[in-house]
């Protein structure tokens, strides 16, 4: 049991389970604009994210305690390394017009991390409100925008109203995790709970939720993608209704990030029915 446990933990602590979460983005896009499986893109996204998210979390820690790292992060650390070795590798097997699209969104993730404002001792992640915004920008771009201009695919107002639902999404899957951090966060980071509220920020997902439900309509007409969407738009919205800021340990972290692999699951299974 500690040894599945042990597992579990560097599962999630070296964002294996967040870049599984965006890579199930990928291919739920992929689904629903008929694109090819692009495995050198998908991949390169996939190992992107671990690079990208592991550099964020843990950049600041080892720069610090550098002499004195625990081994699991001694471990995610090298681990981090081959996935980035892994993300040039299918780096540079995709076009090279698709590396210069992911450029400003690559770009947003390292601003994200490093400081550059203020004297240089403020980044992005630690001003009100835009750390939620950036995170859901680059996840739309990465895992539509990105995708449907690798096809080459016909940018439609469908692409458009899909690229607006995955950003207000990926908002509404970080309000459970701003809401379990309200009492760790700085007081001068003020995230959407802190400033409304935990109730007003449910109410506020929820609004986003029936937003995203719209434009579900709106960009698409059939059954194999309305119905599986409908039963992760339920799901999330019991997710969010029940977080708390005493949440379980893996609520969020595990639970609520694994819902964009239960909706291309559920995808998978109306079109392979």
């Amino acid at each position: 049991m500690k040894v599945l446990k042990t597992i579990l933990n560097f599962y999630i602590n070296a964002s294996i389970h967040v870049a599984l979460a965006v890579y199930a983005f990928v291919r739920i896009t992929e689904i629903y604009f008929k694109l090819s499986y692009n495995e050198n893109l998908d991949y390169f996204i996939f190992y992107g994210t671990i690079t990208g998210y592991n550099f964020v979390k843990y950049a600041g820690v080892a720069k610090l305690h550098h002499k004195r790292l625990t081994k699991g992060l001694k471990i995610i650390q090298i681990f981090s390394l081959g996935c980035f070795f892994a993300m040039c590798y299918y780096g540079h097997l995709i076009d090279f017009k698709t590396l210069l699209l992911s450029v400003p969104f690559t770009l947003l993730t390292v601003l994200y991390a490093v400081p550059f404002l203020s004297g240089f001792d403020k980044n992005l992640r630690e001003i009100s409100y835009l750390k939620i915004i950036v995170v859901a920008f680059v996840w739309a771009g990465f895992t539509v925008l990105i995708p449907v201009f690798d096809a080459e695919k016909e940018f439609s107002l469908s692409v458009v109203f899909t690229i607006i639902q995955r950003f207000l999404i990926v908002l509404v899957l970080i309000l459970p995790f701003d809401i379990r951090d309200m009492k760790f966060d700085a007081i001068s980071l003020q995230t959407i709970p802190k400033k409304i509220g935990v109730e007003q920020t449910k109410k506020l997902g929820l609004t986003l939720l029936v937003f995203s439900l719209v434009l579900e309509f709106m960009s698409s007409t059939e059954i194999t993608t309305k119905s599986p969407f409908m039963m992760f738009f339920f799901l999330l919205t019991i997710f969010l209704m029940r977080a708390k800021i005493k949440q379980p340990k893996y609520y969020s972290s595990f639970w609520v990030e694994s819902l964009p692999i239960v909706w291309w699951l559920i995808l998978l299974g109306f079109h392979n029915f």
